[in-house]
């Protein structure tokens, strides 16, 4: 990830990431932009293979909706984060959230999977996750592939480490959703 100095409004962000569609960008609550190149295969994969899952349970059950990495939610703090899946409990997106293109959508996610890429920091990915905790988000995942475990970060404040071998739960935010931490780390 690289950082610049240039601090950006909504607006701003929207035009750059219109305009550079092969990069994906965020920005901290501090306004600062932040620039994340294209992943590698492997990453893209267990990213879209996150989502993919996440998306057949929670329409399966009904649950909400699911988005991918290409979407910003403009965090409490100013922040605009793009999980590489997120989830919202149905009824908590904005009316008329659907006909605007063109805009982040204004609240944390229910649920969020960060999967670590070879050129992520673990220590960045932590400092987001407790962000998105500490602005709303209620339960996130954090697959870390170098070290071969998870990270499950709660509402409580909570977080917890598991090896490769075990089963991580939606619990109550996603209820019945479990995926195997294995399946994302290799």
């Amino acid at each position: 990830m690289i950082s610049s100095w240039a601090t950006v409004t909504d607006e701003e962000l929207m035009q750059i990431s219109s305009k550079n569609p092969d990069l994906q960008f965020e920005r901290n609550a501090d306004g600062t932009l932040v620039i994340m190149p294209p992943t590698g295969g492997i990453s893209s994969n267990r990213e879209i293979k996150a989502g993919a899952y996440l998306l057949n349970w929670v329409e399966s059950n009904d649950l909400g909706e699911v988005f991918s990495s290409s979407c910003g939610f403009r965090l409490a703090n100013t922040a605009v984060r793009s999980p590489d899946a997120a989830f919202v409990a149905k009824g908590r997106l904005p009316e008329n959230w659907d006909e605007q293109e063109d805009s982040f959508l204004n609240l944390a996610p229910d649920f969020v999977i960060e999967i670590r890429s070879k050129t992520d920091s673990l220590e960045t990915l932590q400092a987001k996750m407790r962000e998105y905790i500490e602005n709303g988000v209620r339960l996130g995942w954090l697959f870390d592939r170098q070290n071969q475990q998870a990270w499950v970060y709660r509402a409580d404040q909570s977080i917890t480490q598991y090896p490769a071998t075990a089963v991580l739960s939606g619990e109550d935010v996603v209820p019945g959703f479990t995926l195997t931490v294995k399946s994302f780390i290799g």
